[in-house]
């Protein structure tokens, strides 16, 4: 018999989303700082807080399952991120820097919208009631900071970068 099953696969996923999220808590307080406009800063900074909600969620997830709360390294946010600084580094003190960054946030959104999205399908599917409560809140929270994002950039952020530009 085999131990690949859905279970394991639940828990491994669990584990990545789990390294993600705090990753992304460490690189959110940086990205805050260097966005230029004052309603990017605040985005950045709520989205902290909300992380940080989203960390104790899994780790109550990984109670639900009777397993300690790790990560194991998720390459796929580590290349995202690793887009971010780099953006933050070449684009420092220009007018694309918040479009850039609005873009590079919402590449780490829709990482997350897809992994807490199969969690919670996957949870409902292994009949864990109250892990897909937590995991479907967290994940209405992830669309509407992306849908946050998307304001942003329609208001403003991507129009500034190209005024500049001309």
């Amino acid at each position: 018999m085999t131990d690949k099953t859905l279970d394991k696969l639940f828990h491994e996923t669990l584990k990545d989303v789990y390294y993600a999220e705090r990753k992304i808590l460490k690189a959110l307080p940086k990205m805050a700082k260097g966005a230029v406009t004052p309603e990017l800063k605040a985005a950045f900074e709520k989205h902290r807080d909300e992380t940080e909600m989203h960390v104790e969620r899994l780790q109550q997830v990984f109670e639900i399952l009777g397993k300690r709360a790790q990560g194991k390294t998720c390459e796929a946010i580590e290349g995202i991120l690793a887009e971010g600084e780099e953006i933050l580094d070449e684009f420092k003190d220009e007018p694309a820097l918040d479009a850039g960054l609005v873009s590079s946030a919402q590449a780490v959104e829709h990482y997350e919208i897809a992994r807490y999205g199969t969690l919670a399908r996957w949870a409902d599917e292994l009949g864990m009631k109250d892990a897909v409560a937590l995991l479907v809140q967290t994940l209405e929270e992830e669309k509407a900071t992306d849908a946050a994002l998307t304001k942003l950039a329609e208001g403003g952020v991507n129009r500034k970068a190209q005024q500049a530009a001309a």
